[in-house]
């Protein structure tokens, strides 16, 4: 066998391997809900906050989670973005947390408050969280769209 042909059939292997581990039938996307959502102590001038995450694992292999990255956006403006290597292993049918820390975008906050004292009449601003996790190499990339809106109407 040539040096080609080996190199040819080491390439074809891994091409196969990468596209068995993206075909894992009965793989169930993970649930990933914002659990929390509050104000910590700034360092500086921009506002600082702590996302809790939720996550729930429907499959019956762990989620030895690598890494996330993710962006919170409000009204359209991307607010906040961050990643984190400190993320726990979820067991198979089991659920987890993780705690991300995430820091304002100034630019992007000062366009946002300009928008929101602009339209003093709106009730709800609409929030979206976008979520990437790596849960390694044998696992397709998890990505999650949460949408909705917080209410500024007074209880009745």
């Amino acid at each position: 066998m040539t040096k080609n042909n080996a190199l040819l059939l080491v390439s074809l292997f891994l091409v196969f391997i990468n596209g068995c581990a993206a075909l894992q039938p009965g793989y169930e996307t993970p649930v990933v809900t914002i659990s929390s959502f509050e104000a910590i102590p700034a360092q500086g001038m921009v506002p600082q906050f702590q996302i809790g995450l939720h996550i729930v694992n429907p499959n019956r292999s762990a989620l030895n989670l690598k890494g996330v990255s993710y962006t919170i956006s409000l009204e359209g403006h991307q607010l906040m973005t961050g990643v984190s290597n400190q993320l726990p292993k979820i067991e198979p049918y089991g659920e987890g947390d993780v705690v991300l820390n995430a820091t304002v975008s100034l630019f992007n906050g000062i366009l946002f408050l300009k928008d929101l004292v602009g339209n003093q009449q709106r009730k709800e601003i609409a929030y979206t969280l976008k979520a990437k996790l790596d849960a390694g190499n044998l696992h397709p990339l998890i990505r999650v769209t949460q949408k909705g809106s917080l209410s500024f109407k007074q209880p009745i």
